[in-house]
C-alpha cells in the first residue's frame, strides 16, 4: 500500500485507534495497527482480542491500494515530531517506510494476514441513537463505574445498558455510588436487550465517546451473546462484555426523602474544593450542614488544618447534617455545565443521598457515617 496523507488527521487517527492495541503481551502482533486501503479509502484496525476498532481515515490520497502492519507506538512517534504537513506512507509485509519532505522513516514489515480480524456492522436488529445524546449519557455515568482497586463485587467495571422500545437506561456504580441516565433511542428490527444484563467495560465506553463528535450523527447499537458492537459514521468498535452479573440497581434506590434541597453545580462545585482544600489521605471527609438559606461546609485533617465555608441555598427544610467524599461529588458535578439546576434528596445521615436533573438523570451516593 502507499498513501499521502495530512499528517495530523492521520497522527489523530493513529492515537485513537491505538486505544484498542494490546497493552499487555498476549500477542506481539496486536500492539501494531493494521491499515486496509481499497480505492480511496483507509481504515486502521486495533484489538486486544477484548475491544477492537475499525476507523475510517480521512483526508487521504490513494496511491497503491493493499494492506500493511504499522508498528503503532513508533509510527504515532515519527507523526507527532515531524512537522510536515502532508506525509507518504509505503508499507507492505516486508517493510514499512515513512517519507516527509526533509525526513525518512524505514521500519520492518509484517505479514497482515496475521492480524485478527475486527468485526464489522451488517446487523440488522439494533437501537439508533444520536451521538450528542449518547456521549452525554456516558459522560454522565462511566465516573461511577468500579476500578480494579475498588471492585467489590460482581459485574461493576463498566455500564450497564437496558434497551427496550424507545428508551435507552445507563447504569454504573462501584457500589458506594450509582449514575443512571436515560435518553431516546429508536429500535430497528427485534433488538432488545430484556431478559439480559450486558455491562459494556469502561474502556470501550470511553472508546466509543471519542469517537462521537458529530452531535447530530447517528450511532447503532447491537448486543450480541457476550459482545457489543457500536457504529458510528466513521467507526465501528467491538468489545466483548464484562463477566458476571450486575448488581440489582433498582435495590439500591431510595423510596423516599425527607428534604429535598435544589443546588446550582457551579457554586456548590466551588464550595466543595474549598471546604476539601484541607482534607487529607486519612479524612477523605466534607461536612454538609443544610439550615433555612444556608448550607456550611466544613473539613479538617489530621495535620492539615480545617475549614469552614458558607453558602446561600435556597432550601426552607428542617436543619440535616450529612457527610460525604467530596471526590463523589465532584467527579458527579464536573460532567455538568455551571449553570445547571440540580436537586438533592435527603433522608438522614446514614442514608444515602440522590441527585437529580429531571427528568433523565439521578446519582445515588453513599454518605459516610461517623465511627464511634
Amino acid at each position: 500500500m502507499k498513501i499521502v496523507c495530512h499528517r495530523e488527521g492521520l497522527l489523530s487517527a493513529c492515537q485513537l485507534a491505538s486505544t484498542a492495541s494490546a497493552s499487555r503481551d498476549v500477542k506481539p502482533i496486536l500492539k501494531n495497527l493494521k491499515a486496509v486501503v481499497n480505492g480511496d479509502h483507509c481504515t486502521l484496525m486495533a484489538t486486544d482480542l477484548e475491544l477492537g476498532i475499525r476507523l475510517d481515515v480521512r483526508g487521504i490520497r490513494v496511491e497503491e491500494p493493499g494492506e500493511a502492519i504499522l508498528p503503532a507506538s513508533r509510527f504515532i512517534s515519527i507523526l507527532r515530531e515531524s512537522t510536515d504537513e502532508e506525509m507518504t506512507v509505503e508499507a507492505g509485509s516486508e517493510a514499512c517506510r515513512v517519507l516527509g519532505a526533509t525526513n525518512e522513516f524505514d521500519m520492518a514489515g509484517e505479514d497482515p494476514s496475521a492480524f485478527p480480524d475486527v468485526p464489522t456492522f451488517d446487523l440488522e436488529n439494533y437501537h439508533e441513537l444520536t451521538a450528542g445524546l449518547l456521549r452525554e449519557m456516558i459522560r454522565r455515568t462511566v465516573f461511577a463505574a468500579a476500578t480494579g482497586e475498588h471492585l467489590r463485587y460482581g459485574a461493576t467495571t463498566g455500564i450497564l445498558w437496558e434497551l427496550e422500545g424507545d428508551q435507552a437506561t445507563l447504569i454504573a456504580t462501584d457500589g458506594r455510588r450509582l449514575a443512571l441516565c436515560k435518553g431516546i433511542a429508536e429500535a430497528h428490527g427485534q433488538h432488545s436487550t430484556k431478559g439480559m444484563t450486558p455491562v459494556v467495560p469502561a474502556k470501550a465506553m470511553t472508546l466509543l465517546e471519542r469517537n462521537l463528535a458529530e452531535p447530530d450523527e447517528k450511532v447503532r447499537v447491537s448486543f450480541r451473546p457476550n459482545e457489543v458492537l457500536m457504529k458510528t459514521e466513521k467507526a465501528m468498535v467491538y468489545s466483548r462484555l464484562v463477566e458476571g452479573r450486575f448488581p440489582d440497581w433498582r435495590k439500591a434506590m431510595p423510596q423516599k426523602h425527607a428534604a429535598r434541597v435544589p443546588l446550582t453545580v457551579g457554586p456548590f462545585l466551588a464550595a466543595i474544593r474549598q471546604a476539601a482544600i484541607m482534607t487529607d489521605d486519612e479524612s477523605k471527609r466534607v461536612r454538609f450542614g443544610f439550615a433555612k438559606g444556608k448550607l456550611t461546609l466544613k473539613a479538617q485533617g489530621a495535620e492539615a488544618g480545617q475549614s469552614r465555608v458558607e453558602l446561600p441555598i435556597e432550601y426552607g427544610g428542617k436543619g440535616l447534617e450529612i457527610s460525604f467524599d467530596p471526590k463523589f461529588l465532584i467527579d458527579l458535578l464536573k460532567v455538568f455545565q455551571p449553570d445547571t439546576a440540580l436537586t438533592l434528596d435527603l433522608n438522614d445521615a446514614s442514608s444515602p443521598a440522590v441527585f437529580r436533573q429531571e427528568p433523565d438523570y439521578l446519582y445515588v451516593v453513599v454518605p459516610l457515617v461517623a465511627s464511634t
